[in-house]
């Protein structure tokens, strides 16, 4: 099997794995990209020296296809690759709620296809991608998986049953934080400090707050009792937190981005 990794529909996610990978040490000439435009094309050249070629290319050229397209360019995707994609490829679908099913079934019989959900952390090497092997992938298949997805963070392997909750839950997870940041800063302007000064104060305090939830071992309700005084400042906020129903509403928002995921892999 050829060595060279393509990734198919280089936006930010895919621009990232190609950072990624680039900076764990593959070399350029091992890749290739395919994007829409030609001035993309350019902008990829010149910052990662790899070489653009066309979908059909890729897939006659390189063992592992990633394709990084959205979930709705999927199907014409496939439809392209398919009469030029031999079953030896291993082929990973980083597109939201398409399942490895779908992927197989529009490609050749017995192609290993590996379903990849990671987030936008990539960008900073601090993603989560959660990985799940189709019906022909192997144990190999899923450790080059978590090979080339390591390069921008931690990666997981789960059930594929569980990926529409892993979308919602990791997927989607930090748009929800960056709204609760958001929110936060618009208090905080509101108490009169300058936007700034509010930004920096509740950045740092995320920061501190997710090392300690991943260093210390300690379950989040500890973390927050410890912080949260009788009769103090913190316990008069939980309350207003839990009076205005936010622990049920973020319950149901993650519901609804699951609910979505499972969608998007409908024709």
């Amino acid at each position: 099997m050829p060595h060279k990794i393509a990734v198919l529909g280089t936006g930010k996610i895919g621009e990232a794995l190609l950072g990624g990978m680039l900076r764990a040490g593959r070399s350029a000439s091992d890749l290739l990209v395919t994007v829409r435009r030609e001035e993309r094309a350019q902008a990829l050249r010149a910052r990662h020296g790899v070489e653009v070629v066309t979908n059909a290319e890729a897939a006659k050229t390189a063992g592992t296809l990633i394709l990084a397209v959205k979930p709705q360019d999927m199907p014409t995707l496939l439809e392209e690759l398919a009469p030029h994609t031999p079953a030896d490829r291993l082929v990973i679908s980083a597109a939201a709620g398409i399942t490895t099913a779908f992927v197989e079934s529009r490609l050749t019989p017995g192609t290993p296809v590996v379903r990849v959900m990671p987030n936008t952390p990539a960008l900073v090497d601090e993603a989560m991608s959660v990985i799940s092997g189709g019906t022909h992938a192997g144990e190999r298949h899923l450790a080059r998986t978590e090979d080339i997805f390591n390069g921008v963070g931690k990666t997981m392997r789960l059930p594929e049953t569980q990926q529409d909750a892993a979308t919602a839950l990791s997927g989607s997870g930090p748009a929800y934080f960056y709204f609760l940041v958001e929110a936060m800063t618009d208090a905080g302007i509101l108490l009169g400090l300058p936007r700034d000064k509010a930004h920096d104060l509740i950045v740092q305090a995320a920061i501190g707050a997710s090392v300690m939830l991943r260093d210390s071992g300690e379950h989040p309700v500890t973390l927050r009792e410890a912080v949260t005084s009788p009769g103090g400042t913190t316990i008069s906020a939980i309350r207003e937190l839990e009076n205005h129903g936010v622990r049920a509403a973020l319950i149901a928002a993650i519901e609804a981005a699951r609910d979505r995921s499972r969608a998007l892999a409908q024709p």
